[in-house]
């Protein structure tokens, strides 16, 4: 099968008055952020732009050609500081709380990591940047992009299981009294487990969240820094 992309071709001209590609993409992440994948349609998107949806097909090929779009639309809303300014760990922390949010803020995008090719300008600019924060940390060759390739796995590792937990929970992803009494019953006989949940019983969940994932960003940024010195 050949390997396809929107950004593998030139972008068509409008045949007409009508929507921009630019206004397509933006509704098309609007309807994606309420409804999630499941609920992306030409014919929803079409409704939504007043427009029918076989002209939408003027602008994209195939529902995944918009996806793409959409895709590396929100990778422009990700933060990317300067290493050579502000010193690679504090740049790469900057991109890693960015993405981990920008993520929360589109959950759909968890589900399209790995499955569409990353090759928009956004998503390019950012692993583009990521690369020179780690050749300016001091890594060099492959050990540039393996870096960069931990960094990855942590942030959607960490916040993919929360965007799954928050929309289980409802709009606000908080946990909930009864949960946790109903946890406390299911780990009555784990005592090292009823400290965690008993610790933890009058935290802000979206607080403890956010120190989780500060606190294991750091420690794989300790390791990564560790390797530098061996």
């Amino acid at each position: 099968m050949a390997f396809t992309s929107v950004w593998l071709r030139e972008p068509r001209k409008p045949g007409g008055p009508g929507r921009s590609r630019e206004e397509i993409v933006a509704a098309a992440v609007e309807l994606l952020d309420e409804e999630g994948l499941d609920g992306l349609s030409m014919r929803k998107l079409g409704a939504r732009l007043s427009a029918g949806a076989t002209s939408l097909y003027w602008y994209v090929a195939t529902k995944d050609e918009l996806l793409e779009l959409a895709y590396d639309q929100v990778w422009g809303e990700m933060t990317v500081a300067d290493p050579d300014k502000v010193g690679w760990r504090d740049a790469v922390s900057v991109l890693a709380h960015s993405m981990r949010q920008v993520m929360l803020r589109h959950p759909w995008l968890a589900d399209l990591l790995g499955r569409l090719p990353a090759l928009g300008p956004n998503a390019l600019h950012v692993a583009d940047r990521m690369r020179r924060m780690f050749k300016v940390a001091g890594f060099r060759g492959s050990d540039v992009d393996f870096a960069g390739a931990t960094l990855t796995a942590y942030v959607f590792g960490m916040t993919t299981p929360e965007i799954a937990w928050n929309s289980a929970m409802g709009e606000t992803g908080d946990d909930t009294e009864e949960m946790r009494a109903t946890v406390r019953r299911a780990v009555a006989e784990f005592p090292e487990m009823i400290e965690g949940v008993d610790m933890n019983a009058r935290a802000d969940p979206r607080a403890m969240r956010e120190l989780s994932f500060d606190f294991g960003l750091v420690s794989v940024l300790d390791g990564l820094e560790r390797r530098l010195t061996t």
